[in-house]
């Protein structure tokens, strides 16, 4: 058996903006860098035998704090980067809705059903179909161990739903708060989900916040 510990990046600027970040490469606020911190110190007594990162700065700082207190090198894997906005990338939620009214609806109803516009812009089975070849590249090489992936948003919410065998029509009933921890495990091909969402390592049970760069 493996078990993924899968956390999302801690706050950065654009998040409490309400800015799509996507791929672009932002940096933790002064609370996302405390939110690291806090997070390493929760599993700081948690076995752990590997950690991997998107190479994205936000979620490699955050990996980087937790893996520091293993001993662990943190490892880097580009089908961990978060979705690619396309167009959408750098811009606030509220213009991108005044601009692209219909797809920003569908968004957020139909998340399935949406490629983002512009160059590059990725679908969720795009993030789905990259974040799964990971994830079952870490059960095969990793069995017997723990591993520590830090990643984002969108590219952890499409992982619980592919292993619990929904598809990406639930998107938006998965949460992902900064630096949530998530434990995931997979014996024999077949995966479970063994946490969800936890920020008890920030001193609350769920945070109520709604972030609108997503």
């Amino acid at each position: 058996m493996v078990r993924i510990i899968l956390i999302r990046h801690g706050e950065t600027q654009w998040n409490i903006e309400g800015r799509y970040q996507g791929q672009e490469d932002t940096h933790l606020s002064e609370r996302g860098l405390r939110q690291g911190h806090m997070v390493a110190q929760g599993l700081k007594d948690t076995p752990i035998d590997a950690a991997i990162s998107s190479p994205l700065e936000r979620s490699y700082m955050t990996c980087a704090f937790c893996a520091e207190l293993h001993g662990l090198d943190v490892l880097k894997d580009d089908r961990l980067l978060e979705i690619n906005h396309g167009d959408w990338e750098g811009r606030l939620a509220d213009d991108i809705e005044a601009q692209y009214p219909t797809e920003f609806h569908q968004w957020h109803t139909e998340p399935h059903l949406v490629t983002m516009p512009g160059p590059g812009g990725e679908s969720l089975e795009d993030v789905r179909r990259r974040v799964r070849a990971a994830f079952d590249e870490y059960a095969a090489a990793y069995d017997g161990k723990t591993v520590l992936v830090a990643a984002h948003d969108a590219v952890n919410k499409a992982i619980i739903c592919d292993v619990l065998g929904l598809d990406m029509s639930h998107f938006w009933q998965i949460k992902q708060d900064n630096t949530c921890i998530n434990v995931l495990e997979c014996q024999d091909g077949r995966w479970r989900l063994v946490l969800l969402n936890s920020t008890n390592h920030m001193g609350y049970l769920f945070s109520g916040i709604e972030q609108k760069g997503l």
